[in-house]
């Protein structure tokens, strides 16, 4: 006999567990509690599968609706895999969706891709108690992981779309956890219920906004991906609130990050992919080798300090970009040569680039200076004269004031 609902989501989330802790994502023992208690599929009712390959314009979806027999295992599987649950199209309302086949528009809410959501909340170190801060909840899976370890009535989700706000705030009721999801701008914070001891963004800024500071507890921790023009190379920033007062931050290059907020345009390589393959460029030595993936202090640095590129992570070999200047550098495999198009030498930049990271001493994590009263934010590896330093963009160069919850994995970032 085929397994009840009840019994077929709780082996689900046991896979999942074992899954994540077998890849050494998982470490945590509370969160690992909480994720065999949740029932996610109760804040994933539904999910988009797309169907149209890259660059297709308009995109070609399919609605599984977990309520649907015929849909019900292709929707647990995906619910409860790696993968990111696509929910929303252009900010939609979520009372009726229609299932099965739908084209065009485009994703404006997805919830995180697991292990990233896990990595996030343990780099948080949440513990009973805690003061709890969401700021871009979207269906609420962080938030209600959150409430579970904090404790009823100590998690606040800040969500700016309405739709989705009331959404997860319906099914966050009906797992009885305490956690609240309002409305409004999640660059403001949530002052009403600060300070908060743990404060989480699953939104990308460009830098960090002042009442998120203000609202952070004394012993607090504040985790965000700070948006680049690139979606290539993001950067993760923990700032901590000693329980002197002081604010600490310290900047990190990661695999992945959180999309920034909406109006905050990301540089694309896809549509200069076909050029490249016809034309990679004029062929000459190098003395860099491709820097590996893994190289995230340098890469960091990369996203501003040679503005404007981005890397093209379907490509054979290393591929960079900079779309604005119509160039682009082709690395060679391993011979010691490089192809380079266009009247920016991208690869050039790339070269020195890496011999001031080297003199800086191959820094993978910057300090941010957060107190300058001008709201000027500084970034340096370090003292002396050979550490690598920038300012971080003012927020104010985000036209309007909305974001996009949806996350982005850096092997996916050349899609559309």
């Amino acid at each position: 006999m085929p397994l009840d609902l009840h019994e077929a989501t709780s082996r689900q989330r046991a896979g999942m567990v074992d899954r994540l802790a077998a890849d050494g994502v998982l470490t945590d023992s509370l969160l690992q509690d909480a994720l065999l208690r949740l029932p996610r599929e109760v804040l994933l009712p539904h999910a988009y599968v797309r169907v149209s390959g890259p660059g297709a314009d308009p995109i070609d979806w399919r609605l599984l609706d977990g309520s649907h027999p015929d849909d019900r295992q292709e929707w647990l599987d995906l619910i409860h895999s790696d993968e990111s649950i696509l929910l929303q199209r252009d900010g939609e309302p979520l009372d009726a969706l229609p299932r099965g086949p739908v084209t065009g528009g485009h994703m404006t809410s997805m919830s995180t891709y697991t292990p990233a959501t896990v990595e996030a909340l343990q780099a948080m170190e949440l513990g009973p108690g805690q003061r709890y801060l969401e700021l871009g909840p979207g269906p609420g899976v962080s938030l209600a992981l959150a409430a579970a370890i904090t404790g009823p009535g100590l998690a606040t989700g800040v969500e700016r779309d309405g739709h989705m706000a009331a959404f997860a705030g319906r099914n966050l009721d009906r797992l009885g956890l305490g956690a609240t999801v309002v409305e409004g701008d999640a660059l403001e914070g949530h002052e009403a219920r600060a300070p908060y001891d743990r404060i989480h963004s699953g939104i990308g800024a460009p830098c960090v906004p002042e009442p998120w500071v203000e609202q952070l507890a004394p012993g607090g921790r504040l985790l965000t991906t700070l948006a680049t023009g690139t979606p290539s190379w993001p950067g993760q920033l923990l700032v901590t609130r000693t329980a002197a007062g002081t604010v600490e931050a310290v900047l990190r290059g990661r695999p992945r990050g959180y999309r920034p907020l909406l109006g905050y345009r990301w540089l694309n390589a896809l549509d200069h992919r076909a050029r490249i393959k016809d034309d990679p460029g004029t062929a000459r030595s190098t003395g860099l080798t491709p820097p590996p993936d893994d190289a995230y202090g340098f890469w960091l640095a990369a996203a501003y300090l040679a503005p404007g590129l981005v890397r093209d992570f379907q490509a054979e070999t290393m591929t960079i970009v900079a779309p604005e200047d119509d160039s682009w550098a082709v690395a060679g495999t391993g011979d010691g040569t490089v192809r380079v198009h266009g009247p920016r030498d991208v690869w050039a930049e790339l070269e020195g680039l890496h011999t001031l990271w080297e003199q800086a001493g191959r820094p993978e994590r910057y300090r941010v200076d957060l107190g300058d009263t001008s709201g000027v934010q500084h970034v340096t590896s370090g003292a002396g004269s050979k550490a690598l330093s920038w300012t971080l963009p003012p927020l104010a160069a985000v036209p309007g004031r909305r974001h996009d919850r949806a996350f982005s994995d850096r092997r996916h970032a050349a899609r559309p």
